[in-house]
């Protein structure tokens, strides 16, 4: 029967190797095939123009906003801004083909729904009066009906209008019924459906022999129309990487460096268990290149975050079964015991860290829109990935380990029971004290910020918009040359420390992208172009631009944020049976965004559209950390060995328990974005040095803030009750007497 066992495992075993390398070796050669997003990869620039020469700030914020979510049908990283007082600039991603793009597109322009003249006899003889037009739709969709049994399906396409539109849609409707109404998109009939009753709630749907690419273009082409300017194509280039080559080329070493440090730690601390682990990572790392290749999903510097998180949190679960082997270890149990122990312990915390997460990416998926999606893709595909890894590919190959003769306690560590738990609750006044100082001086230096600025933060570009400069040099220059080159020449005219460029490819033209340049700002930008590379003067154009960071972009994430934030706090509660658990989490969560935002206004970092989704990468990273600490808690309070404890008692041996945990899980995941830091071009550096804030604010917070904050809230809550049940008892006793 040992035999037998021992050639089960060795057969598991060979068989995960093989999966790891296969898994390896596809995702390693998928890496060509994955979508890369505008900064990392380039795409297509397309400029529109407006009909109208000076068109209203609403209408023109309308148009960019309903341009960005059909432009995000093509890829959630496609951004839209405004440039000069009437173009919209749309750029995607991923694409080198901007004739096809603009083909399929479309070209937004005017679009009516009209009646038809009759005569006498009923016979059309013209076009008749304007129903609505374009800024009456909201929406327009594709809606499918299953066909019964040897029938194929039907398609329709359903359109929602605005109050005002629905009142005249429905006197129109009840007027002509029975009579055609005819869609007009630029001067053309697309479409002239017949009324078959009054319709008078707002929404409609038209009918007819639609296949699924009829009825997606009819209501295309009413989207486009929809749209409360009329547009037409000014210009469009396919543009490079803002970063360039190099910025993917050192992501990846950064990577594959802080990938071998984290695995070495591993090693290092869990020896036999820390093998399993490395494994498991592996082949993690395989699979996510796979299903980023397979579900089409466009990387960018916020993706790579998501990647980073979801990486130290699958090490955080290995960590977390890892400590609690090494716990029953040390309880004098056997190896086998202990690794089933292990695993069953660490069950909830796993479970409870990573549903809070996907929570959040699942609300920041729907909720949000540009790179917060691509964000949340990536976090979610990993939490996913993560979880499967540890929770079955570690177990299968610690028990494979074992079966084959690593039953020795000594190969995997052990872990003496806490004689005497560190006072952290006694010390939590200190840690609250730095934590609010930290916090005044934030809101201190936004306000002088204000003041001096007229912004809390210095907003970069993606936020505050700026000014594009299109340079033609005398020879083609590649990206790598153009920052070495010409990005310091741009630095020093202007005093922008973050200049975006990008190529237009097939030529020798250059967009520099700047903080906002008067006209003496951008004479000096102009002089210094010339002076440096003797580029002809009367090729450079300048027009102010936008953010690509829209109100409604921003809008968009900070409800996602607060929806997400509101519902793990419902789930938090509901696991753990205690508002208090959930509350300290969300405060400790909103500290470490607050203590970040004073880093960002203390050392003046730039806010761009990563900054999005650092906040978001610290939020679900101080959930996770949170969480197993409460977990560790609530366990602690039901053991029959702390039923004479107090609840201060149980938060110091519970943090104390789980300091190993909280340590390495932020030494590694500090680990993989100090490697970007260090190898990584400057506008990455600039993404991971917050991040490295975060992480380990987020640390600190978990260990010194959200337990003793427990303690305190419970605490009070305690003391109510316990005088609520004395003044009870003295009613009693007095009703007696």
């Amino acid at each position: 029967m040992k035999e037998q066992s021992k050639g089960s495992a060795l057969f598991r075993l060979i068989l995960i190797l093989a999966a790891t390398v296969a898994f390896c070796f596809l995702g390693i050669n998928n890496m060509r095939n994955i979508k890369l997003g505008l900064d990392l990869d380039g795409g297509v620039s397309i400029t529109y123009q407006a009909a109208e020469a000076n068109p209203s700030a609403v209408d023109m914020a309308d148009t960019i906003y309903k341009l960005q979510k059909r432009a995000e049908g093509y890829s959630n990283e496609a951004s839209v801004y405004q440039e000069g007082s009437n173009r919209i600039n749309i750029d995607i991603p991923g694409v080198s083909d901007a004739n096809t793009i603009l083909q399929e597109l479309g070209k937004p322009g005017s679009l009516q729904f009209v009646t038809f003249a009759y005569d006498e006899s009923g016979n059309v003889t013209g076009i008749g009066d304007i129903v609505i037009e374009g800024a009456d739709v909201q929406t327009a969709g594709v809606a499918k009906h299953e066909g019964k049994a040897g029938e194929s399906d039907s398609y329709e396409v359903g359109l929602t209008l605005n109050s005002e539109g629905a009142k005249k849609f429905a006197d129109a409707t009840t007027a002509n019924v029975g009579k055609q109404i005819a869609i007009i998109y630029d001067d053309e009939i697309v479409s002239a459906p017949v009324v078959n009753e009054p319709i008078t709630g707002g929404q409609c749907s038209i009918t007819g022999n639609f296949d699924y690419d009829t009825a997606f273009n009819l209501a295309s082409t009413i989207r486009l129309g929809a749209l409360k300017l009329e547009l037409t194509e000014l210009r469009s280039n396919v543009v490079g990487a803002r970063l360039g080559q190099q910025a993917i080329a050192t992501s990846l070493k950064a990577g594959l460096i802080g990938f071998l440090i984290v695995i070495a730690i591993m090693l290092f601390v869990y020896r036999v268990a820390g093998l399993a682990a490395s494994v498991a990572l592996s082949m993690y790392v395989g699979l996510i290149l796979i299903l980023l290749d397979a579900f089409e999903i466009t990387l960018t510097l916020p993706g790579i975050a998501g990647i980073i998180l979801s990486i130290g949190m699958a090490v955080d679960a290995n960590v977390i079964i890892f400590t609690r082997i090494k716990e029953e270890l040390g309880l004098q149990k056997g190896v086998g015991e202990a690794i089933h122990a292990g695993f069953n312990k660490a069950l909830s915390a796993i479970v409870d860290g990573n549903v809070t997460t996907i929570i959040a990416a699942a609300v920041l998926y729907f909720r949000g829109s540009g790179t917060v999606r691509g964000f949340a893709q990536t976090l979610a595909l990993g939490i996913i990935l993560s979880m499967v890894t540890a929770l079955f590919i570690t177990r299968w190959l610690l028990n494979a380990f074992y079966a084959l003769g690593a039953d020795s306690a000594e190969l995997y560590g052990t872990k003496k029971p806490v004689e005497k738990p560190y006072s952290f609750v006694k010390k939590s006044r200190i840690a609250y004290c730095v934590s609010v100082a930290i916090i005044v001086l934030g809101f201190v230096l936004m306000g002088v910020h204000k003041a001096g600025t007229g912004d809390i933060l210095n907003y970069g570009l993606d936020f505050k918009g700026g000014t594009s400069t299109n340079v033609t040099f005398n020879e083609d220059l590649s990206l790598d040359e153009i920052s070495a080159n010409v990005v310091p020449v741009v630095v020093e005219a202007t005093g922008d420390m973050s200049p975006q460029v990008q190529k237009v490819a097939g030529t020798n033209e250059v967009l520099i992208r700047t903080t906002s340049l008067d006209t003496d700002g951008r004479l000096k930008l102009n002089d210094a172009l010339v002076n440096a590379f003797q580029v002809d003067k009367e090729l450079i154009t300048a027009e102010n631009i936008s953010g690509s960071v829209s109100a409604e972009m921003k809008r968009d994430a900070v409800v996602a944020v607060v929806l997400a934030t509101v519902l793990m706090l419902l789930y938090i509660w509901f696991r753990f049976k205690n508002i208090y658990f959930a509350s300290s989490a969300v405060l400790a969560l909103v500290h470490d965004v607050l203590v970040t935002l004073t880093f960002y206004a203390l050392f003046k970092w730039s806010v761009g559209s990563t900054f999005i989704a650092c906040m978001l990468t610290i939020v679900g990273y101080s959930i996770n950390a949170t969480i197993v600490i409460f977990d560790r808690i609530r366990e602690n309070l039901r053991e029959e060995k702390n039923i004479n404890k107090t609840t201060e008692e149980i938060v110091d041996l519970s943090i104390t328990e789980t300091l190993t945990r909280s340590l390495f899980t932020s030494l590694t995941t500090f680990v993989m974005v100090f490697c970007l830091f260090i190898f990584g071009v400057s506008s990455i550096r600039e993404f991971a040095l917050p991040l490295m804030v975060g992480i380990i604010c987020g640390g600190y917070s978990s260990v010194c803030v959200t337990g003793p904050l427990w303690n305190l809230m419970n605490g009070r809550k305690n003391q109510r009750l316990a005088a609520a049940q004395a003044e009870a008892k003295k009613e009693k006793k007095n009703k007696r007497k």
